[in-house]
This record gives structure tokens, sequence and C-alpha cells, in this order.
């Protein structure tokens, strides 16, 4: 890709045949494209560490396994770990995919963080050579109740807030939202009023099929989530939920992202449910909240309004922090569609791709 201009704008896309890096300034009209990286292999997904500059990726091999892969030089050579990401031998569990990572705090150099299937949280702290797993979570007295949703039982999402470095928060598909103080040695689950419809026990304290949890820029307690089962927010980091669900069409979809600059701004790509997992109608439509979830606005202008029965993965949505944020979500069949404006406008950025399996947009 070779040098980033201080300021760009880099949209980060993994697919099931590779990663692709799409670049452009903050006008974001022109596009260039770099890639694939790994061709022909899952990448279940692939991010920028803030702190370095380089990239971190989940590349799944049916062959090989999967690993964390690291690049310094935005592509061009990449480095997979020392050692695997491995269950202990006694734990009589084998890792078969690693879903997500995410590097540490600014506060923590070197600390990146992945999530496996079956459930599982692995941390490394020399950026991801070596890794060990998170005991405190991945023996987890509730762990007997986690049961695969319908891709598997993983652990999807990571969050780290940056104004309480104590705290974590990871999402489980199917065991709900769990909490960590004290830097992941102990964990809660936090499921409080979010519904597992699908369950003998509608409203149990673990068994919630979330399905991507954010959390908002500038507080460590408030907090979105889609799930199976609606859409929520919290706002006192996961102790209790609020169904915000009203006013979209559906209760079911992937998918979410916040507004950087604004925490009750959030978007949801509202899907038809568990059956037909897809846009109702062959219609895309978007689905923005500007004011924490209480009303929703459907954005249609610039996509597909007819025969588009598209489906959009969790990890497969994302934004910019420009001073007019832009938002972009891939899809399974190829499509990569973003807006310039806060979702008003859409437009295609890239067609033909593998399926997308994850899409992360920074400023450089």
């Amino acid at each position: 890709m070779g040098k980033l201009a201080k300021g760009s704008v880099v949209v980060l896309v993994g697919t099931r045949k590779g990663a692709f890096a799409f670049r452009s300034d903050q006008k974001r009209k022109k596009w260039s494209v770099e890639g694939p990286w790994f061709a022909g292999t899952h990448v279940h997904h692939v991010i920028r560490d803030a702190r370095t500059g380089g990239l971190i990726a989940a590349v799944n091999n049916g062959w090989f396994g999967g690993d964390v892969h690291r690049s310094a030089d935005w592509g061009k050579t990449w480095k997979g770990s020392d050692g695997g990401v491995r269950y202990p031998a006694e734990s009589g569990l084998s890792v078969t995919r690693i879903w997500h990572v995410q590097p540490g705090r600014a506060s923590e150099p070197g600390v990146v963080y992945a999530g496996v299937e079956p459930a599982g949280l692995f941390r490394s702290g020399d950026g991801g050579a070596t890794w060990e797993e998170v005991k405190g979570l991945n023996q987890h007295a509730s762990r007997e109740k986690w049961t695969p949703g319908g891709g598997g039982l993983m652990l999807h999402t990571i969050v780290l807030p940056e104004e309480n470095p104590k705290r974590m928060y990871i999402a489980i598909s199917a065991a709900g939202v769990f909490r960590s103080d004290d830097g992941g040695a102990t964990w809660q689950p936090r499921n409080n009023n979010t519904r597992a419809d699908f369950a003998p026990d509608k409203m149990p304290e673990v068994g919630q099929c979330v399905h991507k949890l954010v959390a908002a820029k500038g507080s460590a307690d408030l907090l979105y989530q889609q799930n199976h089962c609606g859409v929520y927010r919290s706002e006192s980091g996961g102790d209790d939920w609020t169904d915000i669900s009203e006013g979209l069409p559906s209760r079911f979809g992937f998918p979410m992202w916040v507004n950087p600059r604004d925490s009750k701004m959030l978007w949801v790509l509202p899907h038809v449910g568990a059956e037909m997992r897809a846009f109702a109608k062959g219609v895309v439509v978007a689905y923005r909240s500007a004011n924490g979830g209480k009303t929703w606005q459907k954005q249609t202008r610039g996509l597909p309004a007819k025969n588009a029965y598209l489906t959009v993965l969790r990890d497969a949505m994302s934004g910019d922090a420009c001073d007019s944020p832009g938002v972009y979500f891939g899809t399974e069949t190829g499509e990569l569609f973003f807006s310039r404006n806060e979702g008003n406008d859409w437009s295609l950025l890239a067609d033909l791709l593998p399926p997308v399996m994850s899409v992360e947009a920074a400023v450089v």
C-alpha cells in the first residue's frame, strides 16, 4: 500500500478468500485498493493497531487451523504467532477458529486479545507473538450453560473502555455479555433484562445470543447490543439493559456501530429473522438513531431497493472518525457500501468481493 499520509481513511475488509485494504483521503471520493492478503484463506477479522500503525488479523485455514498474524509494513509481510493460540491439553478443548482480535489500550503496549471458538478469550503481552488463555473467563462456572449459536460457540466481541483500564467486556454466542472489573481475573454475566426467546427460560442469567456489543466512546458504562432477540442499551455497564427495539421492523440483526463523535447516534441493519437472515423483501435498509435508540430513522438513499436479499455479518459494519463520520458495511455476496454523511446517502465502494466477514475503518 505504501506510506499512508496523515489523515488517510483506511477500510480493512476481511473475507472468506483473504483480506483487502481500501484507502482514501477524508473526502472519501476516490479509493485505492490493496490485496488480497492471505489469498484463498478465511480472514475472520483484520484491524489496525492504533498504537503501532501495524495490522493484526485472525486467519483461519481449513487445513492448518487458525492463527493471529501481524504486519508492521501494511501487509507487505506477515508473521504468525510463535506457538499458535491453543487451549491447554488438559482442558480437552481445541481451538477451531479465531473470530476476533482486539489491540489493547494505549496504556498497555504489546497487549492483544483474541476471541476463539469454542468460546474463549486469549491474551498476548508481546504484540501477538505468544498467547495464553484468560482462565477467569475460560473456566467460568457457567461454562456448561454456554451453547452454540447458528455460527458455532464463539467469543466474537471484545470491548476495552479507555475510560476504565481495569474494565473489559466480551460477548459470546450463545452465552451473553460478560464483564470484568479487575483486568480479566474474574468475570460476571451482564444479561439482565435481555431476552432468550428460543430457550425455556426467557430471561436467564446466562444463555442469551448476543450478536454484537459496542461501547460508546467517552464512557465505560454506556453500551449497546444487537441481540438475536432485540436491540438494547445499557447505561450501567451492563448491570441492566433497556429494550430499544421499538420502531425497528425486526428484533433480529447482526452488526451495529456507534458514532465516535456522538454517543447517542448508532446504526443497525435489521434482517427478517433466524430463519431468513437477510433484508426484508429484498430492500436494503439501514436504521439510524440520534437519541440512543428512543427513535429510529430509515436510511435507504443509494441502497438497493429490490431483489437484494443480502446478509451482513456481525463484524461487517464499522465507521470512521472524520468530521462527518463515514459508515461502512459489507455483505456475504461481496458488496461493500459506504456513506460519507452519517448514512444520509450511500454508495457502492466495491463489488464482487468474496463474502465479507469483517469491516474496520480508521483514520490514520
